[in-house]
């Protein structure tokens, strides 16, 4: 089965409209709809909250965090800083302040706009700049939420011999997930047999045992009493990693004070507005290196805006930071990453999770030292890229399903990348000389991500996996990754069905939920099939070895020996597995050297574009992709994962921004106006799947999810350079900061100009 495109197991429902998404579930007896009042300001100090007495709240649940103590008025995630209900100090607009619930939506809504809060409003701090001057401090001492430093060797002396030292400044901003499901969850309260109060919560999520963790902690709940169960997901992209922990405790809230069932739906404004976002981050990237372009040393200092809670920032800022350097070999590294807090919306998880913006960094300056060396930007980043044996910026030796230059060379030779480049040199010559307003350019970028948690946080998770045995020689998947879009269902089936001989389809999967399966860790990290994977395919071969010596010692079909055996032994036969990572080198979080991933995917993508010298809107006309993710269990979905995560690279590159109010506020909290990339934008793909299997992972497989996120902007960067390199002469970087928007553009060339 590896290697087969067997149809998506969920795809006949999804596409015939069967499917049930959380609010296609019918309503529960006495269903109450819930929702959230919300700071108006950036920053502030709550005096009350009024509720105005000329409303009818007889029917009218309220809370607010006067309804539970200072211990439990917390999110649980890394950090407890987060309150579930903001009391005195507001952080961030769009803050929750109270909820309330009421059967009829229309009312719920009205009630809403009748809560009156009275606030001191304080000055925010909205930028990265003025937390890092600390005009106000709006975190501990310095606004400094997370900090780490990656050494090896010494960058700075290095600088003093190279023959070419260069430094840039590169900038990205936030982005919006978009998934086409808003936030969602149901929430009810009922007796157990032993008569104790249990919370069921359904939802539109990513993790079940994120939610699970903030149950517990806020409403003081052992593991047995709190129910989290998956329903089917309209896409995360990271949005729906940790925030739904949120929605979840809200509609928990309301439901015990109410004692009825509580569902919360947001709308797409509100989830635009209150939810987690890409980090936005500033780079400042020196490379040194001898004229012939060998890389001697690079230093990156790294700032992300984490918002006004920690959330999962000090974990994307790990990866952020592990990423700086890129693809490259260098003798000497030094990474500093700091991430600092801010009057925003707190950020969080999204795909590619901080490698994106250090890539993007890095990227952009490997192209600069090209330029100021003369280089062809291919040709640089061949001579530099890593290779099996080379040693990463913690010290991690390559030693190991290194498919960088494969990718690369598969890219190029696909495009033909001397002549194509060559071939628009001449046509726009031509362009030129016929008074043609169009400009071709083309770009390349050279990318890893690594596959699974980072450093110790595999060893730490302890991911489980049970398969069990089932009547009629079945076997029966229970695993907490979850399947958003991407696939998981089918090939998890494909990987079980591989290893154990049982038909494909007579394999099942558990829906996800923490009362039914083991906690495998969560839907993160590009670790599902890599990590998960492989002990889904332990787990099912254990079964199957199981029946296997029942049918040599009885006889009779795989079937029959299953019946027989779980007669046998009282109706049990399951195997519980538990991923142990590939680790050569233990990695130290105090210094952070050793290895950091199991292994790394691997990616070049090239991309061709049309640029509009009198709107400076640009056309992506085709991007090619060769990606080593390992053994491929499934092309066409692993295609699509790439492609995919392209289009969102071009959304980032060209499309979207999140545009602030100098209030705190976000201007364009809709669809009409926070701008993606559709399919009549999406240009043609050209995408190439490189196998290099890694020996570890299922069939050799190694993650996809996020390695896509990673290249696609620097790529399209490239290529408008290169579009526009006819026009203009210029040192550095024509374009370090995204978005690529079209009156962006237009002012850099402007300033460039003059």
């Amino acid at each position: 089965m590896i290697g087969q495109n067997v149809p998506r197991t969920d795809g006949v429902p999804k596409v015939i409209g069967t499917a049930r998404y959380i609010d296609d579930v019918p309503p529960l007896p006495g269903e109450l709809w819930g929702v959230t009042v919300r700071s108006p300001v950036a920053r502030g100090v709550l005096q009350r909250i009024e509720l105005d007495p000329s409303f009818d709240w007889t029917d009218v649940t309220v809370v607010t965090a006067d309804d539970m103590d200072d211990e439990h008025n917390v999110v649980a995630l890394i950090e407890y800083d987060q309150p579930v209900l903001a009391k005195k100090q507001l952080r961030h607009m769009y803050e929750p302040i109270a909820l309330i619930a009421c059967a009829d939506r229309d009312k719920a809504e009205r009630a809403r706009a009748a809560v009156k809060l009275h606030i001191d409003k304080q000055e925010p701090v909205l930028s990265i700049e003025d937390s890092l001057a600390a005009k106000h401090v709006v975190w501990g001492e310095d606004n400094v939420l997370k900090k780490y430093e990656i050494k090896q060797g010494d960058a700075e002396a290095a600088f003093q011999s190279c023959e070419l030292v260069l430094t840039g400044t590169y900038r990205v901003h936030h982005q919006e997930q978009l998934y086409i499901e808003p936030q969602g969850v149901i929430a009810r309260w009922f007796a157990g047999q032993d008569g104790q109060e249990n919370l069921k919560i359904l939802g539109s999520l990513q993790c079940p045992y994120y939610v699970h963790k903030a149950l517990k902690k806020t409403f003081d709940l052992p593991d047995d009493r709190a129910h989290v169960e998956q329903t089917v997901t309209g896409g995360g992209f990271g949005g729906k990693e940790e925030y739904p922990s949120v929605v979840a405790l809200h509609a928990a809230l309301l439901a015990k004070k109410s004692g009825k069932p509580v569902r919360m739906i947001y709308g797409r404004k509100e989830d635009i507005e209150a939810t987690t976002k890409r980090h936005p981050a500033i780079c400042t990237v020196t490379i040194g290196c001898k004229n012939d372009g060998t890389f001697v040393a690079v230093k990156v200092d790294c700032l992300m805006d984490g918002g006004a809670y920690v959330t999962l920032t000090p974990v994307v800022l790990s990866r952020g930071a592990l990423h700086a350097c890129g693809a490259y070999r260098f003798q000497h590294h030094h990474v500093l990453a700091k991430a600092l807090a801010t009057s925003t919306p707190p950020n969080g998880a999204f795909r590619g999770f901080g490698a994106p913006q250090t890539i993007w960094a890095i990227e952009r300056h490997v192209d600069a030292v090209a330029r100021a060396l003369g280089r062809d930007p291919h040709d640089l980043r061949d001579q530099n890229l890593f290779n099996e044996g080379d040693t990463t910026c913690t010290g991690q030796v390559l030693s190991v399903s290194v498919g960088g230059r494969a990718c690369l060379d598969a890219a190029t030779k696909a495009v033909d990348w001397k002549a194509r480049r060559a071939n628009i040199d001449r046509f726009n010559e031509k362009l030129a000389r016929d008074g043609k307003r169009v400009r071709r350019g083309i770009g390349i970028s050279t990318f890893m991500h690594g596959a699974g948690f980072t450093g110790s946080g595999e060893r730490r998770l302890k991911g489980k996996v049970a398969v069990d045995l089932t009547p009629g020689g079945r076997l029966n998947i229970r695993s907490a990754s979850t399947d958003i879009g991407q696939g998981t269902e089918t090939v998890f089936r494909q990987i079980a069905a591989s290893v154990s001989g049982v038909p494909f389809e007579h394999i099942d999967l558990e829906v996800p939920n923490t009362t039914k399966v083991p906690d495998s860790g969560p839907t993160v990290a590009s670790r599902t099939v890599m990590v998960v994977g492989s002990i889904v395919g332990k787990a099912a071969l254990e079964v199957a070895e199981r029946v296997r010596a029942e049918m040599k010692d009885s006889g009779g079909t795989f079937a029959e020996a299953g019946d027989r055996l779980l007669k046998r032994v009282g109706g049990t036969v399951s195997s519980l597995q538990q991923y142990e990572p590939p680790v050569t080198r233990q990695f130290d979080e105090a210094t952070y050297t050793g290895d950091a991933y199991p292994c790394f995917s691997w990616a070049c993508d090239v991309a061709e574009v049309e640029v509009d010298l009198d709107t400076y809107e640009t056309r992506v006309l085709k991007l090619w992709s060769a990606s080593d993710v390992g053994r491929v269990i499934n092309p066409i979905l692993c295609a699509g994962q790439v492609e995919g995560g392209t289009l969102q690279a071009i959304g980032w590159a060209l499309y979207e921004d999140v545009v602030w109010r100098p209030d705190g506020s976000i201007a364009n909290a809709r669809m009409t106006n926070y701008i993606v990339p559709t399919a009549v934008d999406a240009p043609p793909f050209e995408t190439i799947l490189v196998e290099i299997p890694f020996p570890a992972g299922p069939g050799g497989a190694k993650g996809v999810g996020e390695l896509p996120m990673d290249g696609g902007a620097p790529a399209i960067a490239s290529a408008v350079e290169h579009a526009l390199s006819h026009e203009l002469k210029w040192q550095g970087s024509l374009l370090p900061d995204l978005p690529l928007l079209p009156e962006k553009i237009f002012n850099r060339v402007r300033q460039l100009e003059s």
